[in-house]
């Protein structure tokens, strides 16, 4: 079969189809949907934040891609839509891509989804829309709800810049060393983390970022929505003290001071002594040049001045 007749087929299939979503008890038939790979954001929290173009979108194509589809069909289910479901993640999305782009060349309409908010934000969808522009197909995108987003309004920062740092890594010394980078970024940062790892984060933040104003959101736009503002040593104490950690967390982190160098984010002196219990005094050098923008040189004699203060027995 050519594929003019594949395709003709495939339209003739979808005209056949007569879909719904049901709103306010009232069942309603969406517009016809073109071709190609449509991103969807989907609710972060709260179902009644899915937009009306996503709804008419996701009861029109021919196929929704998925994170999870015990989350999708959740929503799916909330607003009567039936559209048959695939799992897109990152443990299958080397399996899973080819047979989606298939099915865009043969001239179907396919939704891209996460588990909840604006797709390729910390998700592998990106290589799915890199494949499908490549191989010419249409990519749109149906914006909506976005937790990065919804940080950045309640946490009362500044927002006129702002960096996303999607998770940090989970062991210390790679953490830290991304900490370090983030340091020098003149903006608001914007990082999820989980509930159980939450307090050591803020901790390794307040010691490498220095008393920055910051803000911890907690299960946004839902039932138990929470937002702790404060500078991180005192957000670090209280979630290390037993502050509620359950649900998913945005931290929103203000940038360095307006005008001031790097280095007063920090006092250096206690990062070097900090630093110094853990490693050589060419380590601490290193992690410290890297946490405050500061010359590694300047930084090591400052070092190497406090191991001969510290060890000096005139004191």
């Amino acid at each position: 079969m050519t594929n003019m007749a594949r395709g003709g087929r495939v339209a003739a299939m979808r005209a056949d189809r007569v879909k719904t979503y049901i709103l306010a008890g009232v069942p309603i038939e969406p517009p016809r949907l073109a071709a190609g790979l449509h991103v969807v954001a989907t609710p972060i929290g709260n179902l009644r934040d899915i937009t009306l173009r996503a709804l008419e979108t996701l009861a029109a194509a021919d196929l929704i891609a998925c994170e999870d589809t015990r989350v999708a069909r959740k929503l799916l289910d909330h607003y009567g839509i039936t559209t048959p479901l695939t799992p897109y993640h990152e443990h299958n999305a080397a399996a899973a891509r080819p047979k989606i782009l298939a099915r865009l060349a043969q001239g179907e309409a396919i939704a891209l989804i996460s588990d909840a908010g604006t797709p390729l934000v910390s998700d592998p969808g990106f290589k799915l829309v890199r494949a499908a522009q490549a191989a010419g197909h249409r990519v749109s995108a149906v914006p909506g709800a976005s937790a990065v987003l919804a940080a950045l309004i309640v946490a009362g920062l500044p927002t006129d810049r702002f960096f996303f740092a999607g998770f940090l890594p989970t062991k210390e010394g790679p953490r830290r060393a991304r900490i370090a980078e983030l340091a020098r970024i003149p903006a608001t940062l914007v990082l999820y983390e989980s509930g159980p790892r939450l307090a050591r984060t803020l901790a390794a933040l307040a010691e490498l970022l220095g008393p920055r104003e910051a803000a911890v959101c907690r299960e946004l736009t839902k039932l138990h929505e929470e937002v702790r503002r404060g500078d991180l040593d005192t957000l670090a104490r209280a979630y290390a003290a037993g502050a509620e950690t359950r649900g998913e967390m945005v931290i929103v982190v203000a940038p360095p001071a307006d005008g001031a160098e790097r280095s007063q984010a920090a006092d250096v002196d206690d990062l070097l002594r900090r630093a110094l219990q853990r490693g050589s005094v060419k380590d601490a050098a290193s992690e410290v040049a890297a946490a405050t923008g500061l010359p590694r040189r300047e930084i090591y004699r400052r070092a190497l001045a406090l191991v001969r203060a510290d060890h000096d027995p005139a004191r």
